[in-house]
């Protein structure tokens, strides 16, 4: 058995896997990259909390006797004391954290969501990064990070609808001309949340979020929603993860705006994501 911590920029999460596939997945989020826009530096707060959580994780794992395995994301790699906090996650938990690349965390997510050969692709959403791959033809056609997410918007543009859509529109410029193939899927929290929101859960059902079609006009009118209401406000909504409801309206948008760029009439969500794939690129069994 392996246990899998996947150290994000909002959240840490954690997977049991065993026998190729996953039957186990808790989250605690932590906000390691609040701040880190503005300041650089992952600051000492965030630090403490999301140790804390990955040693609970780990120790979780131990006492089902799985291996641990932990991988971080754009909040460690950016972050110019990124390897100090790798350094306290080694002392307190006894494990080295793998920093992943924007490029690899982009297939990651791609191999997670669609396997290892189907021709699709992925818009992963985070906090402080937003990957989209496409496969097509057994190749990756396109696979780009880009240094946006729903934490680092909010902690930039605030709830502003004029900031965040410059910000947005900056960011996303490189993916001009971009058509993916194939069904796209949005993982990640932001998207699962959006599904979560549509599907009107009253508990996160990652089998029911699975697949889940979104469709354009959904997204669009649930982020000019999202946007209208306070973080309390939005607290209420059934289906809504209240640990994100601060910073949803800013990824929501972030969304939308991408699947216009990518002139996407519609989009899967998935409860399948990097998770998995660290397993499948990492040959975990």
């Amino acid at each position: 058995m392996q246990a899998i911590i996947d150290i994000g920029s909002n959240s840490v999460r954690l997977m049991l896997w065993a026998g190729g596939k996953s039957f186990y997945k808790r989250v605690n989020t932590t906000r390691l990259g609040e701040g880190l826009a503005l300041s650089g530096r992952l600051c000492p707060a965030a630090i403490s909390r999301t140790v804390r959580a990955v040693e609970e994780f780990a120790a979780e794992g131990r006492r089902r006797g799985a291996q641990v395995h932990a991988f971080a994301t754009a909040a460690v790699r950016a972050a110019e004391n990124g390897a100090d906090f790798c350094s306290a996650v080694k002392q307190r938990c006894g494990i080295g954290v793998d920093v992943v690349s924007g490029e690899e965390e982009a297939l990651l997510g791609l191999s997670g969501a669609i396997g290892m050969a189907q021709e699709g692709g992925i818009v992963d959403i985070g906090g402080a990064s937003t990957e989209v791959c496409v496969r097509a033809g057994g190749k990756i056609k396109f696979s780009l990070s880009l240094p946006v997410g729903a934490v680092r918007l909010h902690d930039t543009c605030g709830e502003e609808r004029d900031k965040l859509l410059a910000e947005i529109q900056t960011q996303i410029a490189p993916l001009e001309g971009v058509r993916p193939v194939g069904k796209i899927y949005a993982i990640g929290g932001t998207g699962s949340t959006l599904a979560s929101v549509l599907l009107g859960l009253e508990a996160y059902d990652g089998q029911k979020i699975q697949d889940f079609y979104m469709p354009q006009a959904q997204i669009f009118a649930l982020a000019d929603r999202l946007l209208s209401l306070t973080a309390e406000e939005r607290k209420q909504i059934k289906g809504m993860d209240e640990r994100r409801a601060d910073i949803i309206a800013g990824g929501a948008l972030l969304l939308s705006e991408i699947m216009k760029k990518l002139s996407l009439t519609g989009i899967y969500a998935s409860d399948r994501d990097n998770l998995e794939g660290y397993c499948y690129l990492r040959g975990l069994k």
